[in-house]
């Protein structure tokens, strides 16, 4: 018998369940409500979430034997990082992982909204040839691309638009990046300039306090009218109804988001109603290299199994008390 026990979530990519198997037996959440999963866990040795559902304090509270938390993926929110901490529990997650896919995925929607080849899509099908004449694109290449929160993704989305467009990068980020200044030219400055000089911006910002409803009816009006915005971080950084409100009025010219103030969104949804706006659910990571990549983070919580440091935690519960 296996001496370990951890806990799915959700499924994942077969490397990552196959390493699993060799050191640990490995269940399924048959549900991801709190009372359910509170059952479920009291017996295990780790849990490994990806984007649904919670650990919350109670749920840790009824698991004595837990001693790690791996995080499919990036952002931690959905994991109580206080409680964990303070019960000694590792989080561990893959913070390279997706920041290829993602930052390509910036780019797919960027040319959507560019190119309207959503709606030049749809009126093919339509037999509505003369659509040629209708939708007009923008090119890419030397544009301004200003870049909300110039972390891992950030940065991904700056050398690609830099090497493979030729854009001229502005970020906004509460470090100043000297390395990325000298490598493509990146410029620091502060909100306002960022949103009135770009003609893209992509959001990367991480979701805390001082992140959420950032972007609000005036900082949309900041913006060029012939300017995109697109946010493949956390629907709550922006205001979904001023958005709606500025594509509407036209004060901007199309936004595009892989991500909503309520997951799952619904399909009636305001902005589903712009011909301006591309979307997509949440799967801006979701590419086969990207998946088999954050199935990886059983390699750290293997490394906890065995009484070693993760290589990519983002606590430090050895260091409480």
């Amino acid at each position: 018998m296996r001496p370990f026990k951890i806990l799915l979530y959700e499924d994942m990519d077969e490397a990552g369940k196959t390493l699993l198997r060799e050191k640990a037996e490995t269940l399924f959440a048959k549900s991801l409500e709190e009372n359910s999963l509170i059952e479920e866990i009291r017996e295990v040795d780790g849990l490994i979430v990806r984007a649904n559902g919670k650990v919350t304090r109670r749920m840790m509270e009824s698991a004595p034997r837990l001693r790690v938390i791996g995080r499919h993926g990036v952002g931690v929110e959905s994991i109580d990082m206080e409680a964990a901490t303070e019960k000694g529990i590792w989080v561990v997650n893959t913070p390279d992982a997706n920041d290829i896919s993602v930052a390509e995925h910036f780019f797919g929607l960027a040319l959507m909204l560019s190119k309207k080849l959503k709606n030049a899509d749809i009126a093919l099908r339509k037999g509505r040839w003369e659509a040629r004449y209708k939708y007009i694109g923008n090119e890419l290449h030397w544009k301004t691309l200003g870049i909300l929160g110039f972390g891992r993704i950030g940065k991904a989305v700056g050398r690609i638009g830099y090497h493979g467009f030729e854009m001229k990068i502005l970020y906004y980020d509460a470090l100043r990046y000297e390395e990325m200044e000298k490598e493509i030219g990146a410029k620091k400055v502060g909100l306002e300039e960022l949103l009135a000089r770009s003609d893209y911006v992509s959001l990367n910002l991480p979701m805390v306090a001082t992140t959420k409803g950032l972007l609000k009816e005036r900082e949309f009006g900041l913006m060029k009218p012939g300017a995109y915005i697109i946010n493949l971080a956390r629907g709550p950084i922006w205001d979904e109804n001023a958005l709606y409100k500025a594509l509407k009025e036209g004060k901007i010219a199309g936004a595009g988001s892989d991500v909503f103030e309520v997951e799952p969104t619904t399909n009636d949804h305001p902005l589903f109603r712009m011909e301006n706006f591309v979307g997509t659910p949440h799967m801006a990571a979701h590419t086969q290299e990207a998946l088999k990549r954050m199935s990886l983070v059983v390699e750290d919580v293997i490394r906890v199994f065995e009484g070693k440091v993760p290589l990519h935690p983002v606590n430090h519960p050895l260091l409480q008390g």
